[in-house]
């Protein structure tokens, strides 16, 4: 198989490593909501699903989650106390940093939202250093949803073979293989340096 030309990245679990239950326990602090309740709510439930499909804004988001949490505190507030949960992973940061390095095409596909990508986009300086983002909420759709993969098709210019998707969850990843997409299940960053190189594009 040729190695293909573009690479596509996951970003939660791949890129970043991230933890609902310290935004569900900062907005326990102040509100009525057990912290129980709380991680639930803000990571499975239907209303993070409406807000990472573009149906809600940021500030429809936060009064939705203040109205059931009561936490008491302004917009800028929640933005800080919901979005700062995430942590580098360094050796897929450096597998970037290295395929870049060698002037291969990359780009972002991910599940997310407007508060996590402006956090990422703030904190973390390798965020920038992409050829193109694909983020679930400003398109309307979901992976595993074909139709978020169209798009990732769309922009890069490439299909099949050519594209190579890094992803963690088997279900993003099968729609990619229906797709003919080379794919690589994320599981240790190791594990995809290695699938990586056997691709073709690491020397």
């Amino acid at each position: 198989m040729p190695s293909p030309e573009v690479v596509v990245f996951d970003l939660g679990k791949v890129l970043v490593d991230f933890d609902y239950s310290i935004a569900a326990r900062r907005i326990a602090s102040r509100g009525r909501m057990s912290f129980e309740n709380i991680t639930p709510f803000i990571s499975q439930s239907p209303l993070l699903f409406r807000y990472e499909t573009g149906l809600l804004s940021s500030e429809q988001f936060y009064a939705e989650v203040c109205s059931a949490t009561g936490f008491p505190g302004d917009l800028d507030e929640f933005c800080q106390a919901f979005a700062d949960i995430f942590v580098p992973i360094e050796p897929m940061v450096q597998l970037h940093e290295a395929l870049r390095n060698q002037s291969i095409p990359t780009y972002i596909f991910s599940n997310t939202n407007e508060l996590a990508v402006r956090h990422i986009r703030h904190n973390f300086p390798f965020f920038s250093n992409f050829d193109g983002y694909i983020l679930s909420y400003e398109h309307g759709a979901m992976k595993p949803d074909a139709k978020l993969y169209e798009v990732v098709e769309m922009k890069t210019g490439c299909r099949g073979a050519d594209l190579l998707y890094l992803d963690d969850r088997p279900e993003n990843i099968e729609t990619g293989v229906k797709r003919g997409w080379q794919v690589v299940l994320h599981e240790t960053p190791e594990k995809s340096r290695v699938a990586i190189r056997a691709a073709g594009l690491l020397k």
